[in-house]
Order: C-alpha cells, then sequence, then structure tokens
C-alpha cells in the first residue's frame, strides 16, 4: 500500500531537443549545465519541494545515462523518501508489447499505474527544460478555488513571439474559452507555460480517450487541450508574472544565463526562501591568481584563474591560464583554457581544451564588451570533449545555416 497524495508531479523530461544543436546530441536537454553549478531540471525539482510535492515521477527518454546518473535517488532535493519521492520513469516492455513515449500526453497515459498507486486528487504536469522558480501550491489552491478540470499556467509574451506558444483566450475571471496551438494569427498574448494541473479522474478519462483516436498525436498542445474545452470542460488560466525562460534554442540558453548576471532580470539565485537544489561537485574552492580580473561573473568551485573573465560563466573545474580573456561566454565543467586565448560570445562546453593562442567566438574584440547591449550576437558553441589546436582562428568562423543565430564549431 501506498500512502495516498494529494498532488503526484509529472516531469517530461525526454524530449530532444533538437533546437540546441551540439549540447543535445549527447546530452537530455534537462541535464545541460546551467548556471555555473547547477543542471536545467533542478528548477523545476527544486520548485516542487518547496512548493510541499514529494511525490515526483520524472519521464525521460533521450539520452538518459546521464540525467538518470544525475538523479540518483533525489536526494539533492530531499526527494529520498521511503513513501513517494523520486521515482525515474522510462519507456518500457509490457506483455503486450511497448513503444517510447509518443508525445507529452502519451508518456502520462504510459504511466498511469504509476499516479493510481498514491490515488491523488490533482495532477500536476510540469516540464524539465525551463528556467523558472514558481510556487505551484499556489496554483494548485487557485485550481481548486475555481473548481477546475484543468488550469493552465500562462505568461504575457510579445506579440510577435506568440506564434510559439499555445495561445488562450479567457474571460475576466481567467476562465478560458479558446485555445491554439501556435497560431499564425495569434489572437491574444497569454502563453502556456506547459504548467499543467488536472482533477486526476478527469485526465485518466482524457487520456485514455486520446489514446483512443487513431489520428491524434498524443501532444498536450495540440490535441487534448482543444479536445476537451471543445467538449466543455472547465478550464482556468493561472497568471505567472516571474521570470521563466524556454531555453530551447542556443541563443535562448545563452541569454539566459547571463540573465543571472543582471540584477534587474528577475532571476534571483541568492533568496533564501527559494532555494535552487543541486548535485553539487565536491571540489576544493576556486582560486583567482593576483593578475587576474574578474568582472560581473559567476565562478564556481575547484576553478583556477589566471587570466581576465567579464560578463560569463565559469563551471566547476575550469583553468583558465594567464594571458587569456574571456567575455560574455559560459566555459562548462573541466574545460581548459589555455594562456593567450580570446574568447567572446561563446559557449565551451564540457571537458574541453582551447589550447594556446586560439580565438573562439565572434569579430567583437573583448575590449569592447557591454553587458547592457541588447542585440543578438551569433554565439559560437565547441562541442563537449573537444581539443582546439594552437593558434585555431574561430573568430571568423562561418554562420551555421540551420541556425542563424549559432557559429558551431567541432
Amino acid at each position: 500500500m501506498y500512502p495516498k497524495q494529494k498532488v503526484v508531479a509529472m516531469l517530461l523530461a525526454g524530449g530532444q531537443g533538437k533546437r540546441l544543436g551540439i549540447l543535445t546530441e549527447k546530452l537530455a536537454k534537462p541535464a545541460i549545465p546551467y548556471g555555473g553549478k547547477y543542471r536545467i531540471i533542478d528548477f523545476p525539482l527544486s520548485n516542487c519541494v518547496n512548493s510541499g510535492i514529494e511525490t515526483v515521477g520524472v519521464l525521460t527518454q533521450y539520452q538518459p545515462l546521464v540525467l538518470n546518473e544525475y538523479l540518483g535517488n533525489g536526494q539533492p532535493w530531499d526527494l529520498d523518501l521511503m513513501d513517494g519521492g523520486l521515482q525515474i520513469l522510462s519507456p518500457y516492455q509490457k506483455s503486450g508489447g511497448g513503444d517510447w513515449y509518443k508525445g507529452t500526453a502519451n508518456a502520462i497515459y504510459q504511466n498511469i499505474h504509476y499516479i493510481e498507486r498514491y490515488n491523488p486528487e490533482h495532477v500536476l504536469i510540469i516540464s524539465g527544460d525551463h528556467i523558472y522558480k514558481m510556487d505551484y501550491s499556489k496554483m494548485i489552491a487557485f485550481h481548486e478555488k475555481n473548481n477546475a478540470d484543468c488550469t493552465i499556467a500562462v505568461i504575457n509574451v510579445p506579440l510577435d513571439q506568440a506564434k510559439r506558444f499555445g495561445i488562450l483566450n479567457t474571460h475576466k475571471d481567467g476562465l478560458i474559452y479558446e485555445f491554439d496551438e501556435k497560431p499564425q494569427k495569434p489572437k491574444s498574448t497569454k502563453a502556456s507555460m506547459g504548467i499543467y494541473v488536472f482533477k486526476w479522474d478527469k485526465l485518466k478519462s482524457y487520456l485514455i480517450e486520446d489514446e483512443n483516436i487513431k489520428d491524434s498525436s498524443n501532444d498536450f498542445g495540440k490535441d487534448i487541450m482543444p479536445r476537451i474545452l471543445s467538449q466543455g470542460a472547465k478550464m482556468y488560466a493561472y497568471k505567472f508574472g516571474g521570470y521563466w525562460k524556454d531555453v530551447g534554442t542556443i541563443q535562448s540558453f545563452w541569454e539566459s544565463n547571463l540573465d543571472l548576471l543582471n540584477p534587474n532580470t528577475g532571476i534571483n539565485l541568492n533568496d533564501k526562501n527559494w532555494n535552487i537544489y543541486s548535485h553539487s561537485p565536491n571540489m576544493p574552492p576556486h582560486y583567482i591568481s593576483s593578475q587576474s580580473k574578474i568582472e560581473n561573473c559567476i565562478v564556481a568551485e575547484g576553478c583556477s584563474i589566471h587570466g581576465n573573465i567579464k560578463n560569463s560563466i565559469i563551471f566547476p573545474g575550469v583553468c583558465v591560464e594567464k594571458y587569456s580573456e574571456i567575455c560574455n561566454s559560459i566555459i562548462m565543467p573541466g574545460a581548459k583554457i589555455k594562456s593567450n586565448c580570446i574568447i567572446d560570445y561563446s559557449i565551451v562546453c564540457e571537458n574541453t581544451v582551447i589550447n594556446e593562442n586560439s580565438k573562439i567566438g565572434t569579430k567583437l574584440a573583448v575590449k569592447h564588451c557591454n553587458k547592457n547591449s541588447k542585440n543578438k550576437h551569433n554565439i559560437t558553441v565547441i562541442d563537449q570533449n573537444s581539443i582546439i589546436k594552437n593558434d585555431c582562428d574561430l573568430s571568423f568562423a562561418k554562420e551555421d545555416k540551420g541556425n542563424m543565430d549559432v557559429t558551431k564549431a567541432i
């Protein structure tokens, strides 16, 4: 017997994240390092714990090795519980056959038995690849107050970006009367954040119905939401006014990391009332030499810094040798930057070695960096475990035609 839970959270963490290019070729998107010491999945997991939700199923599929290893038994998030806690839910073979998760709705459908263990009143469905801090308990209270079948968290987005999201139209009280998934001509700027609260009995019936529709893509936004709304489901929009970023592209991932260096962006990692927990490495304190100059940076433990760094995120175990200059960049764990290198507007992935006298990034000279600039720049991405030879010049590399915001170097 499993103890009854008021809320079970289902965290969707199996997406491929194709728009992130080489960042997700060998790594699940939620497992990508973020913010100097975290991984992206730390944010929704920490939100669950801080909101009092202690039963979390994490649905993994694409490149799960590093993600599953990182999650472990849930101990960093206080989810290593005898009853409930964190449970990794991967696709599996059943007596009648088996299949990959075919869509977000199908992923939940395949794990109905897990949810039923706890006989919950409500199911919270969240994504593992967004950066935000949110008290889910307030959303659930709103859901209960309105006796809603489904509540969707929404955020206002610029009109020119609205076609990238599921767009809602609501009455003044938040009751949804229209839902359009990625409309070409959006009728509002109220965008779904991909965070849903359902009454469990209602959700179960919706999932079973959807699974029996042959032409369904088994997706919440494309199929379930429009269908149940047309059937008279009572759906409400819960307004969220804090920081939220879908880090689905190289540009948005880079921007979100550098947002941590700007106190005006609204994402505060030093809030003692809302900690973001992580699986932190066991490393010594970072070392910064007397000849170095560090300005507006996050520098994690285990780093050895002998060069100059400005407006950048430096992850654990990074070594920057003397006379090297780094600006507007993200240097991931274990990277080695040898002497006399220039790195600008770049993402250097894990365990990469940039050898002496190399130039990585855009044409913009380091001395001209402007942390307040709102212009978009090509972002150079160096793949993990790469070795860049001496005197390599990637500062004038051609744009990757698959993503005009990205210059790619392997």
